[in-house]
């Protein structure tokens, strides 16, 4: 497809344009290589507020970035939306949605996608949040499901539309179960007076005994804590058995009738095809070398989500966290520097900075090292990390104006239902029939 434009440098494509690529790609600037950028969206995605889009605090647009203007200034940058279907190591050689591209390097940053660990029930039928257009189906499910229960004359029939259960008590379970807490207890009489904010449940449920579990024991109870005291039901130990879209059912017996089953229970890399299966580590990862070179293979890296580095230190891997990703990114563009140059590339070591979670207004947890914050200064904390690091000044700048707002009023953003959201049929069974011999 770009063999016409092929110039005398090496070209690296970088098939996603998420942190981690995008540290790949600035890495690069001004140096003698190529830069393809290949992702199905013209846009970065600010991840860690995507519970803010799907609770209607935050706009789309205000966490998201383009990455043709992010780039705009770089000579040797290229984007293209396509999706690549498969990899063929030995030609160097992706075959995507807009044709074959021929590579010197490949950076693979695919990141990850929601893990429902095979049960196709669950999938269909709950609500993942790993991108804006899941947050924003979310959003839409959650506010129609409030209109619903508005209409309804019983407090039993109101129940399901109601609960809200939220699986998985990581930061992202966590912060979307502190961010309904808090539409519950300060905007649901407002918005809708016919409801009582006591009719509104809002659970939090994880098969692993504490909530945050990456996190430190002290920051674990303080958000626990958090959480119950704003009314928050926290089941731990309690592990999902199915969901139909009516009934969430649990082992064990216990049950809940809820409209709303919100996953955030695990991930899985998004890998291409065409690797060998003997590179695929647990949760769909690719085996990466302590450069992060795909093991075998001299010119594809793989970094954040989707890649694991098994060694002594790290069995399982990093963690998948933006700081991972960076992290690799800022590696990798430099080893394929060292590459292009004739050297040898150099081992990665993560820089851990900390862990931060916010559970609603002046409550977060800030495990920062040997500094350990819970409350009001760890929301500050993680107030300004994430508003430095969000892309372009002018999302910053709404972003903050949104916070502030929100802060004053206990009432920020708009909460409008601009299309609804209608999930597809699940796909019928065939019907098996007896065969007569």
């Amino acid at each position: 497809m770009d063999s016409a434009n092929r110039s005398k440098f090496p070209l690296v494509v970088i098939v996603g344009g998420g942190f981690g690529g995008l540290e790949v790609a600035n890495v690069l600037k001004d140096k003698p290589v190529d830069i393809l950028m290949l992702d199905k969206h013209n846009y970065h995605t600010f991840q860690p507020l995507l519970y803010q889009v799907a609770t209607g605090s935050l706009e789309a647009e205000s966490i998201a970035f383009s990455l043709r203007k992010n780039f705009s200034n770089q000579e040797n940058f290229r984007f293209k939306i396509a999706e690549v279907n498969k990899i063929n190591a030995e030609k160097n050689t992706i075959y995507t949605t807009i044709g074959a591209i021929t590579y010197d390097y490949l950076v693979i940053a695919t990141g990850s996608t929601t893990n429902f660990f095979g049960n196709k029930d669950v999938e269909h039928f709950a609500m993942p949040m790993k991108s804006i257009p899941e947050a924003l189906n979310l959003r839409y499910l959650i506010l129609q499901n409030l209109e619903q229960a508005v209409l309804l004359p019983t407090k039993e029939e109101r129940d399901p539309y109601l609960s809200f259960v939220l699986v998985g008590a990581g930061p992202t379970g966590v912060e979307l179960a502190g961010a309904l807490a808090e539409l519950r207890n300060h905007i649901l009489t407002k918005d809708y007076p016919e409801l009582k904010k006591e009719e509104m449940k809002v659970y939090l449920v994880d098969f692993l005994p504490k909530v945050l579990g990456p996190f430190s024991d002290e920051g674990s109870k303080a958000a626990k804590k958090f959480l119950t005291n704003m009314g928050v039901e926290v089941l731990l130990n309690v592990k999902v058995e199915s969901y139909d879209g009516n009934v969430i059912k649990f082992e064990g017996g216990k049950t809940i009738h809820t409209k709303n089953v919100i996953w955030s229970a695990g991930v899985m890399g998004v890998v291409p095809d065409g690797l060998a299966k003997d590179v695929l580590e647990k949760g769909n990862r690719i085996s990466v070398d302590t450069s992060n070179r795909v093991k075998g293979i001299s010119n594809i890296f793989a970094i954040g989500d989707v890649a694991a580095m098994i060694t002594e230190e790290t069995p399982k891997g990093h963690p998948g966290v933006a700081q991972v990703a960076i992290q690799q990114g800022k590696l990798v563009g430099k080893n394929i520097v060292r590459l292009v140059n004739g050297e040898a590339p150099v081992p990665f070591k993560y820089n851990d900075k900390g862990s931060l979670a916010t559970i609603g207004r002046n409550k977060a947890i800030a495990d920062l090292g040997k500094l350990k914050f819970q409350g009001f200064f760890a929301w500050l904390i993680w107030m300004f990390v994430h508003l430095i690091s969000l892309l372009g000044f002018r999302n910053k700048v709404i972003v903050f104006i949104n916070w502030i707002g929100s802060y004053i009023s206990y009432n920020g953003g708009t909460r409008l239902i601009i299309r609804n959201f209608k999930r597809e049929e699940l796909p019928k069974k065939d019907k098996q029939t007896s065969k007569i011999d």
